[in-house]
């Protein structure tokens, strides 16, 4: 009895040993996220991300963990965060915005990043369709849309004739954003004002430089200090009554009048098939980088309220999405 006993236990031990060495020898993946705000400001793009990677049969902390690190608009600090990153030993990074991107490219040749989102994608790589090296990802078209959204204030301010234009010149889109401004005014014969934004700090200033002016409209540009600031801005904007655009629905869902782009979460959820392919062993490199699919005409009436701002109703009929 005690033999038969024993070889049965033995047994047991040799089905179960198996099963648990697989749970232990199962690949939990470290996914290094560098971003422009917090986890609370962009929860949108990073829910998206989730189901990005539940749609292929990931789940979040059996096969994957995120290292979260985010530069509060200030990209000054991207070179030490991805610095911290890659230290952390993850097997990938996840970012967007050109400042974020170029950092954790000059902290790491071999560690793949995915660029959730960036403006221009040849300010990093010089082919789409062959990226080389270990950057991919998907392109946000922010410069080719500055034209369509200046377009739109014309179209929801009849007689406009003066936008000012925010942008934080240090990003390195910011000059092509201007660029793209300074080529479509004419066009629909309205003169730019260009302002600089730096800091938090630049914001009062720069509406009351557009006030003094005689700005009718404001047009903000993206970037991580617009985005981490972008209630800051919908405030300045409802205080001098100023109607202005922006280039994503988080500026509209903050309290902006009107957003005209991409749809970032989108761009997000797409993100996560370069992140599984590039897990079952597909080269950064090889994969090319894709173009948005999906744009969004987000118009607040709130804001336009608060603003004692009245939108044409073709415009509200053209919208995505109305906020009430």
């Amino acid at each position: 009895m005690k033999r038969r006993k024993f070889i049965t236990l033995l047994g047991g031990a040799a089905v179960a040993w198996p099963v648990a060495a697989r749970a232990q020898l199962r690949k939990v993946y470290r996914i290094g996220v560098l971003e422009t705000t917090s986890v609370t400001l962009n929860a949108a793009n990073i829910a998206a991300f989730h189901q990005g990677m539940r749609e292929r049969g990931y789940q979040e902390g059996r096969d994957y963990e995120i290292e979260y690190r985010f530069g509060s608009g200030d990209a000054g600090r991207y070179p030490a965060l991805a610095a911290e990153l890659v230290g952390r030993h993850i097997d990938l990074i996840v970012t967007r915005g050109t400042p974020a991107v170029l950092a954790a490219k000059n902290a790491t040749t071999t560690i793949p990043i995915v660029m959730a989102a960036i403006g221009d994608a040849f300010e990093v790589v010089s082919s789409l369709a062959h990226p080389g090296g270990n950057v991919t990802g998907l392109s946000a078209f922010v410069t080719e849309l500055e034209a369509k959204r200046l377009e739109l204030l014309t179209e929801t301010i009849p007689g406009l004739t003066r936008v000012a234009h925010l942008a934080n010149m240090s990003n390195p889109l910011s000059a092509l954003q201007r660029a793209e401004i300074a080529r479509a005014a004419p066009i629909v014969k309205v003169l730019p004002q260009f302002i600089d934004v730096r800091t938090a700090n630049d914001f009062a200033p720069a509406f009351e430089a557009a006030s003094r002016e005689r700005a009718g409209a404001v047009l903000v540009a993206i970037d991580g200090l617009t985005q981490a600031n972008r209630h800051l801005i919908a405030e300045l904007a409802a205080k001098h009554r100023l109607p202005t655009a922006y280039p994503a629905r988080e500026f509209a869902e903050a309290g902006g009048l009107l957003s005209y782009g991409v749809s970032y979460p989108d761009l997000y959820r797409r993100a996560a098939n370069y992140v599984d392919r590039i897990f079952k062993g597909e080269a950064p490199g090889n994969l090319p980088i894709e173009q948005p699919v999906k744009f969004e005409l987000v118009i607040n009436v709130k804001a336009a309220r608060d603003l004692r701002f009245s939108i044409p109703p073709t415009m509200l009929t053209r919208a995505d999405e109305v906020i009430e």
